[in-house]
This record gives structure tokens, sequence and C-alpha cells, in this order.
């Protein structure tokens, strides 16, 4: 937008119809790159902590449309503002995750993962893809003169490991100066693609992982009574803490604690002298997230008190729930019905599954969004986090029209 002086002015530029329309047509120009792009990443992936190859091509990329990326401290990573030093201040972030799973690809495409046992079956190529393209559009937009505010563009590390790549950006000096908003997406294989799922409040769980170890005398399994029966004790702790917890905190926290792993002794005719379980705890409070971690040791305690073993009970804190502000919904389902149609805002329902996008939450408001990426008339259920998991990726231009309405709009927000 254009003052009367002929000069960009950088205080409003709204989302109407001329706006919506060269949106409509920049994300058009870069879909086939975008697509081109996401299938290389996938056919390269990279675990946590190990995405250098993955920060390089984005950082690549983002040079080449002109912008001036910045390497995270810790290596993998990058920031990178988008609209130069004449425009207002960064309002709006936009957040992508660069990692892969420990997972093996079992599809059978040309693009299929080139690293034995690690695949990007959580759709981290995609979001990675739509930010970039986000981005791309949005530069677009400000030579153009119609990006009121510089938007930060955020491609974290390490989402699928504890700790996440989110506190790493956090510990970045400046790295959500002056944002006043964050927004991603995180694909849905349960929505079918042209769909964008919307939840205010929470929408994901906080997880941590609950490690627990017995220990005792041991002895023979004909007389329990002189030694300490171990694994009746570990049965017993297993079943009975995930129901203790229930009735210690409120239950509209909606807790859950399943274990995983429980593993003691190596033969049937001896009682072990250790044991241990591991599990997840799950919460959509945060309150009740905060109140299970100092529960878990005590109530713990009580269990196997009555029978004669040490317990050591630990809860290693994963991430708090996402819990989305009402008023980035708001601008979220603004932005697809600006860009793509009222039809394409959908709902979406609470996981209990971790995203540590939650911690950009502590600091500023914002919301995730749920994209869907399930192929029209497909009924064929898969789920993310297995070797066969793929996406419709027609998608990738939902997300990136979605995540650049909602930059816009965001940056037009008194």
């Amino acid at each position: 937008m254009r003052d009367k002086s002929g000069g960009v002015d950088n205080r409003k530029v709204p989302l109407d119809s001329a706006v919506v329309a060269e949106v409509d047509r920049l994300a058009k120009t870069y879909t086939d790159e975008l697509i081109a792009f996401r299938r290389d990443l996938h056919t390269h992936p990279e675990p946590g902590r190990e995405e250098f190859r993955t920060t390089r091509v984005v950082s690549d990329r983002l040079e080449t449309a002109g912008f001036a990326p910045v390497r995270l401290p810790v290596g993998t990573g990058l920031l990178c503002d988008v609209g130069g030093p004449g425009l207002g201040p960064v309002k709006a972030a936009l957040r992508a995750d660069l990692d892969a799973l420990r997972v093996v690809d079992e599809k059978t495409v040309p693009y299929r993962s080139s690293r034995p046992g690690v695949c990007h079956a959580c759709g981290h190529d995609a979001h990675t893809a739509i930010v970039l393209g986000a981005g791309l559009v949005l530069g677009e937009l400000a030579t153009a003169g119609l990006l009121g505010n510089r938007v930060r563009l955020v491609f974290q590390p390490a989402e699928e490991i504890i700790p996440g790549g989110a506190l790493d950006v956090l510990a970045t000096d400046g790295a959500l100066a002056g944002v006043e908003q964050i927004f991603a997406v995180h694909c849905d294989p349960r929505l079918e693609v042209g769909t964008v799922g919307l939840r205010a409040g929470p929408i994901t769980s906080a997880a941590d992982r609950v490690h627990v170890r017995l220990t005792g005398p041991g002895g023979h399994t004909a007389r329990p009574h002189l030694s300490a029966d171990l694994v009746h004790a570990l049965s017993t702790l297993v079943s009975q803490l995930p129901l203790a917890l229930s009735r210690r905190v409120d239950p509209r926290g909606g807790l859950t604690l399943v274990w995983g792993r429980i593993q003691a002794g190596a033969a049937a005719n001896a009682i072990p002298m250790e044991g241990e379980a591991e599990g997840t705890l799950r919460c959509l409070d945060v309150s009740v997230w905060e109140s299970a971690a100092e529960l878990v040791p005590v109530l713990a305690h009580q269990i196997v008190a009555p029978y004669g073993v040490s317990v050591q009970a630990e809860v290693h804190r994963g991430v708090p729930p996402v819990v989305n502000d009402p008023f980035a919904i708001g601008l979220l389902q603004r932005a697809v019905e600006a860009t793509m149609g009222r039809d394409a805002v959908g709902t979406t329902e609470q996981s209990l599954g971790g995203e540590d996008f939650a911690w950009y939450l502590t600091r500023t408001r914002g919301a995730l969004a749920r994209l869907g990426v399930r192929p029209t008339g497909s009924t064929r259920p898969f789920d993310i986090h297995q070797g066969t998991f793929d996406i419709d990726e027609h998608a990738i231009s939902v997300g990136v029209r979605t995540l650049v309405g909602a930059a816009l709009l965001a940056n037009d927000d008194d």
C-alpha cells in the first residue's frame, strides 16, 4: 500500500480482494518448486540435532531470494526476517520444524527416503516447504509494497526429541523480540486436503516421560515372605499409579499415564533385585501438568511401601500443552476464509500428542492449525509416525495461503 507521498505506508495492509488475488497468484507460481523442495527433503531426511543439510538447503534458497537467514547457535535451524529495514517491526512469526523421525520408510515412491531407518513420517518436510513458500510469497508482497511489517520465519531443529528445538530458538537472543503472534501448521491425515482444522484452547497435550525403578534383596520364589516380592510390587505400582494420579488432580485436566516398557527378572523361580517401568504422562491442562510431576514420586512411594522395596520415581519434563489463543485462532480463521473460502475452515479434536510449539506460547500468543493432507475421497486409514505416511501435496499450497494470510492480518492488527 502506498501513502499519498508515494512511499510505502507501513501502518496497514488490509487483506482485501486485490491482495488475496496476488497471494493466490504467487502461491500458484511457487507450487511446483515447493513440491519439488518437499520431495528433496523427504529423500534426504535428517533426525533431530543432525539437520545440517536441511538447514543448508533452506538457507541457500532464502539467500537466493535476497534474504539474510541466520543460523541458530546450536548449528542447525535458522531465523530469517522477510522485509527490509524500511518496513515496520516484526509483529508475526511463522514456524516450521526440520527434523525427521527414526522410522523406516515403507513407501514405494520416487522420493522415498535414501537414509535407512530415517523418514519424514510426521510431515516436517511439508511444514518446512510451507514456511519457505510463505516467506517467498511475503517477500514478493514486500517488494510490491504490500507488506506492512517484517515477518520472521522460524525453522527450528529437533521438534521430535526432548529437550526440543523450540527451546534452542527461545535461548537465541532476540528470537521472538517484538513478535506479538506466532503461527504454525501441522499435517493431519484425518482431515481431507483443502481443510484447515482450527480449535481454540488446548489442541495438544503436555507430554512427559515417567521412569520408576524398584530395588529389593531378591530371593527364591518359594519363600517370598523372607524377601520382598519385587515383581508383585512393580505390577501393583504400574496398575495403581495411573488410578491414584487421576484421583489427586482435577479430572478436567485430562491426565493420563500409560506405560510403554516394564522389565524385571530373568528366571521364573527367582525374585529379582530390581525392576523398572517407563511410560508417558500426558495432560491437557497446564496447572494439572505442573502438579502431576510432584505427585508421581509421592504416590509411588506410598503404593510400594507395604512390600518392603525401595522406589525411585522420576518425571522427565517434555513439553506443556499447546493452548491456542482465541484471538489468534480467530485471525487464522479469517485468513483461511479470505484466501480459500469458508468451506476450507474445519474443526479438529484435542490430541494427547505432544508438540513443542507450546514453548513459544509461553512467551507470546499464537496458534497451531491442523492441515488436512488426506487425499480427496481416500478412506485408507493411516497416521503420522508410520513408515507409510505421506501427504496429498496440494496441502502445501493450502498451508502457504493460510500462513501468508495470517501474517498479513497480524501485521494489520492494532
